[in-house]
């Protein structure tokens, strides 16, 4: 198993636009795709990124398979409308929250 990990900061003024395009978009897609979405955190307050949302998938080749797919492709771009500092990893998945 392996996990990608993304992190990023919501656009100023694009708050409830994002909230909502995350439940009726982006969610349901990554599990149309055949990704589990494992974590999603919004961080109130301190340092470091604003959201951070992990994925689970059974293999890394499924996980690359399914980043060039072009419903990935037209769902990480409509993200990048919504959100600033867009970061991702892929680390194997050790059943526990990762950063």
């Amino acid at each position: 198993m392996v996990k990608l990990l993304m992190q990023w900061d919501i656009k100023i003024g694009r708050e409830q636009d994002f909230s909502e395009f995350m439940v009726r978009e982006f969610a349901p897609r990554l599990m149309k795709l055949g990704i589990e979405p494992t974590e999603i955190l919004y961080t109130m307050y301190g340092e470091g990124p604003q959201m951070y949302a992990s994925v689970v998938v059974d293999s890394r080749e499924r996980l690359l398979e399914v980043m060039q797919n072009e419903s990935w492709k037209r769902l990480q771009s409509k993200l990048q409308a919504y959100v600033i500092n867009y970061t991702q990893k892929i680390v194997a998945d050790s059943g526990r929250f990762q950063m």
